[in-house]
């Protein structure tokens, strides 16, 4: 698959950076946001270097928003959210130029307003693999 060298999700889906991937398919793969909003935030990342939602091509949007659906359902099951917020941003925004849907746990009260919100630092190892194994137990029901 087409690949940027210089791509930190095309880094990430040739596995030369470390991530803590919950899915993987032949056409995306899905890992934590190492800045979540919450933890279990995850991302879906085409393993092809796409730079915008426009780039996609027609013949991956099913299998890829397929795959969406699939993580947005195993993310509220894993981490026993109320829903979720799925979201992409196209260029502005966009922190990496690499197509990737945001897909984040929701509850509540749980202080998320609009699309303005404080971002966290890393949270420790073991919530991240708290939520890694939550998601991927969730992904073989």
């Amino acid at each position: 698959m087409a690949q940027s060298s210089a791509c930190k999700f095309c880094q990430i889906a040739a596995r030369e950076l470390s991530s803590y991937v919950v899915f993987e398919d032949s056409i995306s793969l899905a890992f934590l946001d190492n800045r979540p909003l919450f933890i279990g935030h995850t991302l879906l990342v085409p393993k092809r270097h796409v730079e915008t939602l426009a780039d996609l091509s027609s013949e991956l949007i099913a299998p890829f928003f397929a795959n969406v659906q699939r993580l947005a359902r195993a993310v509220e099951q894993g981490l026993e959210a109320e829903g979720s917020f799925v979201a992409i941003n196209n260029r502005v925004s966009q922190s990496v130029p690499h197509l990737h849907v945001h897909i984040v746990p929701r509850k509540k009260g749980d202080g998320l307003r609009g699309f303005f919100w404080p971002r966290s630092a890393h949270p420790d190892e073991a919530l991240m693999k708290q939520a890694q194994a939550a998601i991927q137990r969730a992904l073989g029901r």
